[in-house]
């Protein structure tokens, strides 16, 4: 049997230059999947910076909102003791008579009830006709008026907090 060489030749030389070609491809694929895949990763870690400068800013507003809203609830548990001490005061003055509560009376209906006024520096109802409260009732007017400026200091923190919170 005679074996056609040049056959043979174009047969391995066919399959000679398809190996050449699939590693030449090979090497350009594999230089642009290279390059895409840099690529790729350049960008993910240019998200990732700025995710991270994102929530660290994030953090940094949270801080001072924090912070803001520390100083206010200082102030305003300040006030609120500042105003509990002065009613404690205020209360204990009363239940000693260092101080009198008395209150303005219409001068027709007084009828002769006329609590002589203090001589002091500086009062508002000159010659006015006034009647001293009962203690206990001077001591329960001081319970209503604390628990109302309790009442307007803790609207005070609440509003401040609101305004501190929509900034």
């Amino acid at each position: 049997m005679v074996v056609p060489w040049r056959v043979v030749s174009a047969v391995v030389l066919a399959l000679a230059g398809a190996a050449l070609a699939w590693q030449v491809q090979d090497w350009r694929f594999g230089k642009q999947l290279a390059e895409q895949s840099r690529l790729h990763t350049e960008t993910l870690n240019q998200l990732t910076q700025a995710a991270a400068t994102a929530q660290q800013a994030e953090q940094d507003k949270r801080l001072a909102l924090e912070q803001r809203l520390a100083a206010n609830e200082q102030t305003h548990y300040r006030k609120l003791s500042d105003a509990q001490r002065d009613q404690d005061r205020l209360r204990d003055r009363l239940a000693t008579a260092d101080l009198r509560l008395s209150v303005l009376i219409d001068a027709d209906s007084a009828g002769g009830c006329d609590v002589p006024k203090t001589t002091g520096p500086g009062g508002l109802d000159h010659a006015a006709v006034r009647a001293r409260l009962d203690p206990a009732h001077a001591q329960r007017i001081i319970a209503i008026t604390d628990e109302g400026d309790r009442g307007l200091i803790a609207l005070q923190a609440c509003q401040a907090y609101v305004r501190e919170i929509t900034r």
